[in-house]
């Protein structure tokens, strides 16, 4: 069981931690439409983006960062999931212009949190999803990033880097 800290206070994980290298756990969750979004899947690449709501700022700045970048991700489908309500998403997504990626909520059963070991198993949280991004390329996770804080952004210059970005220097050998 993983721990995450929130407002620098530690709060436990539920579910199996997903660790690079492993094969992606599938997931179907709810779109803002009501319609399957299907995690883990092979034949394709997806950038996954766990968030406690997105009606929190730092979750908001987060999903709109990530719409302006998902061009320069190669053709990955960036998907933000949280346990909000597909029409509180629908509605978020309107209200701030958010058309290039896509939203979907695990509220119905809980199962892309447990599966991927983010499921904030206490505190004030309790029952939202912890702040990850996941990177799934043809059904196996290849990135994986568990922010310590759970009101701090993901590191988007390593995500970047990940993707061969413009902010890698090139000299690493991360990817």
């Amino acid at each position: 069981m993983s721990t995450v800290n929130f407002k620098g206070n530690p709060v436990k994980l539920k579910g199996n931690s997903v660790e690079v290298g492993a094969d992606a756990p599938k997931v179907n969750l709810k779109a803002k439409d009501l319609s399957v979004i299907e995690i883990g899947a092979a034949g394709k690449t997806q950038i996954i983006l766990s968030v406690p709501s997105l009606d929190t700022p730092v979750c908001a700045t987060e999903a709109r960062e990530f719409n302006k970048k998902v061009a320069s991700y190669n053709g990955a489908e960036v998907i933000v999931v949280s346990m909000d309500l597909p029409f509180a998403m629908g509605r978020f997504c309107s209200t701030e212009g958010i058309e290039n990626l896509s939203v979907a909520s695990d509220f119905v059963a809980k199962e892309f949190g447990e599966k991927y070991g983010v499921l904030i198993n206490e505190g004030a949280l309790e029952g939202l999803l912890a702040r990850a991004v996941f990177v799934i390329k043809e059904g196996k996770v290849a990135y994986k990033e568990l922010v310590n804080e759970i009101t701090e952004m993901p590191d988007i210059v390593k995500l970047d880097a990940f993707f061969g970005g413009s902010s890698c220097c090139g000299g690493c050998g991360c990817h």
